[in-house]
């Protein structure tokens, strides 16, 4: 009973000091201090007579209404700032900016915090709002505006470095200082920075429109090589397609090829047998009417000197004047009619020949009329060689009777020759009637007289021996000597 009696006295004991002991004991948080006042107490770096002990992350034993303990807080606060300045230059600028601050861990930070904030901790942002504000009104007063633009850390390490010193004494550390904007109500600031902000511009645009011309340049280049590839490629098919084309033309023209080659053959075959059979024609003329031709002008030829010969000695027989006119009129007489129908006859048979040629060969007829026409011109112009021959030998012998021969039987063509001169005529008026009709023909016989004795001469002259062989080719008159009007 007395043992239970101890055991629970002693348990309520243990329970009491539990209780005391938790009451008794303060712990302090990492983001506080405690500040134990009510005894004396000696805290390193602190002066004597300050009365209060402070603990930081660590537990300690109070003595329940002997002392007292409050806690001050370590965390971080901070401070907006919008504070009116003018500058050196007297331009007004609104400032604002943020301050981020904390009691010091020090314990002197600590005391000289809870000496001013233990019971105010929530006036501390407006303190130091206050503190920041004056020195920073300060600050900007001798600075000017391009220098806080340009340099705005200096305008924050100048403040930090003005408002430690106060900031130290209030137990607090300023951990950073931010000036946020710096407003200008007078516009300086923009119109500062307007020929930078033109220039930008100006930059900017630069820079775009050489952008859009390199870009344009890269598209035109690319568009050229678009087009460069897409004619190549239009010229290969373009080539294909000729290609194509040309070996399906060719396939079509094989046949028609081959048959216009077969007929081409053909052609020069026939040709060659046509040739063949004209110079074989050619040759038959020769044989059938060129040699003909040329025995029968031999034959003519022998047999008018054998004439000639005959009348020469018949003439010569015979009276000078009536027998010599007489062989010379009789071999005027035969020699023409021989070369008359020598004549026709090798114009018959050059006809003949050459009608026959023309329906086997065109060329080969030409060719054989052509030859016939000059043989049979040949014949006679030597017939008419002969002829003259004669007639000199017999104007040799009686001039005289020979001329008047020929002028009697050519009297009606000289007269028409001289009377020629008004066949173009229309109309004649005659003045004198009768008379002037008379001499009209008195002239036209005039005319004719002329023509007399110029046949006189021609007729000498032509007694005269031959200088040279006659030209077969030259005109006559049937046998009869040219007369020509004077």
């Amino acid at each position: 009973m007395a043992i239970g009696v101890v055991a629970g006295i002693v348990l309520a004991a243990i329970v009491a000091l539990i209780g005391l002991f938790k009451l008794m004991w303060r712990v302090a948080e990492p983001n506080e201090a405690l500040v134990i006042s009510g005894s004396t107490h000696k805290t390193e770096g602190l002066g004597e007579g300050m009365g209060f002990r402070i603990v930081t992350g660590r537990g300690t034993l109070v003595v329940p209404g002997v002392q007292a303990v409050r806690k001050l807080s370590l965390d971080l606060n901070e401070t907006q700032l919008s504070v009116d300045c003018v500058t050196h230059q007297g331009i007004p600028l609104r400032v604002k900016g943020v301050v981020i601050f904390k009691v010091g861990d020090d314990l002197v930070s600590i005391a000289n915090a809870a000496r001013r904030f233990l019971d105010q901790q929530k006036m501390m942002p407006e303190r130091v709002h206050i503190v920041f504000a004056g020195h920073l009104r300060s600050i900007v007063g001798g600075l000017t505006v391009e220098d806080m633009i340009r340099d705005r850390e200096k305008l924050t390490g100048q403040t930090r470095a003005a408002c430690g010193t106060e900031m130290e004494k209030l137990g607090l550390i300023v951990d950073s200082l931010q000036i946020h904007e710096i407003e200008d109500p007078t516009g300086y600031i923009k119109n500062l920075a307007m020929p930078h902000a033109a220039a930008v511009q100006r930059d900017a645009r630069i820079a775009q429109a050489e952008a859009n011309r390199l870009a344009t340049e890269a598209e035109q280049t690319a568009f050229a090589r678009m087009a460069e590839a897409t004619r190549d490629s239009e010229i290969l098919q373009a080539g294909y397609q000729a290609e194509r084309d040309k070996a399906a033309a060719t396939a079509r023209q094989a046949g028609p090829l081959s048959e216009a080659a077969a007929r081409q053959e053909v052609v020069v075959q026939e040709t060659k047998v046509a040739e063949l059979e004209a110079h074989r024609r050619e040759q038959q003329l020769q044989a059938d009417v060129r040699k003909p031709a040329d025995a029968k002008a031999y034959e003519t030829r022998t047999r008018a000197e054998a004439d000639r010969d005959a009348r020469i000695s018949a003439a010569q027989a015979k009276a000078k004047e009536t027998e010599l006119a007489a062989a010379a009129e009789a071999t005027r007489v035969k020699t023409a009619a021989t070369a008359d129908a020598a004549a026709t006859e090798a114009r018959g048979l050059a006809a003949a020949t050459a009608t026959r040629a023309t329906g086997e060969a065109e060329a080969a007829a030409t060719q054989a009329r052509g030859l016939a026409e000059a043989a049979a011109a040949k014949a006679r112009g030597l017939a008419e060689a002969e002829a003259i021959k004669a007639r000199a030998a017999a104007l040799a012998e009686n001039q005289e009777a020979v001329v008047a021969q020929q002028l009697a039987e050519n009297w009606p063509a000289i007269v028409e020759a001289g009377a020629g001169a008004f066949g173009n005529v229309e109309h004649m008026v005659l003045l004198n009637g009768a008379e002037g009709m008379s001499e009209m023909f008195a002239k036209a016989l005039s005319m004719g007289g002329a023509g007399l004795g110029v046949a006189r001469q021609l007729l000498a002259s032509m007694s005269q021996p031959p200088a040279a062989a006659p030209d077969p080719t030259t005109p006559s008159l049937n046998g009869r000597v040219p007369i020509h009007e004077d």
